[in-house]
């Protein structure tokens, strides 16, 4: 199926530096060791906190406009084209003790460092948006490799971002992660407890 962004220009899936062909032993990587994909475990999470009264946190629904399809079956459609009614911002928003955040996730093989080529401007620009009105943003970064998860500031991801923009690097180094983010342990209920990151670092605004 052809997906396209509004300006027409087709969609093409972010595959970390990674060629189809290393894709089928990833997945076998992913289920074998976590049983579930990023996106599955921060949504049994949002879940988790949803039916515990904890947190209020969805996953964006992005606005598809279907130009194409076709039935091969009866029972059956095929989409073969569509279109993103608009570029989209980021992952997941919700509210937290009286406060919006608002993330992004993503994930990578490499394990030294973070490429910045897997955000767009769009997102840079909503995230800083959402702390200039007082919001709490940030990014969840999966490292695949060592199975390890990181909670990372927006104000980081911005500042290395304008740092590429003014000729710097184009990756976050994984260091930088480790210093300036959290590790966020994976758990049974919650999967992956990113609330009580926010919940240590935002205590004195929350109470």
């Amino acid at each position: 199926m052809a997906i396209r962004y509004p300006n027409g220009k087709k969609y093409i899936p972010v595959q970390n530096n990674q060629n189809q062909a290393t894709k089928p032993a990833q997945k076998k990587l992913d289920y074998s060791n976590r049983g579930m994909t990023l996106e599955e475990d921060l949504n049994e999470t949002n879940q988790y906190y949803i039916e515990n009264n904890i947190a209020i946190v969805h996953k964006k629904p992005t606005p598809v406009q279907i130009v194409n399809v076709s039935y091969p079956k009866r029972s059956a459609a095929v989409i073969k084209e569509a279109y993103f009614k608009q570029a989209s911002t980021t992952d997941y928003n919700g509210v937290y003790k009286g406060r919006y955040i608002d993330f992004e996730a993503k994930e990578t093989k490499l394990q030294t460092s973070f490429p910045l080529k897997n955000f767009h401007e769009h997102q840079i620009i909503h995230m800083q948006n959402v702390l200039d009105h007082g919001g709490i943003a940030f990014i969840i970064i999966r490292f695949s490799q060592t199975e390890e998860i990181y909670y990372l500031p927006a104000e980081t991801l911005i500042s290395y971002w304008n740092e590429m923009l003014a000729g710097g690097r184009k990756s976050i180094p994984k260091k930088d992660i480790e210093r300036f983010g959290d590790l966020i342990p994976i758990g049974y209920a919650p999967r992956i407890d990113y609330i009580k990151i926010i919940m240590r670092k935002f205590e004195w605004d929350l109470s």
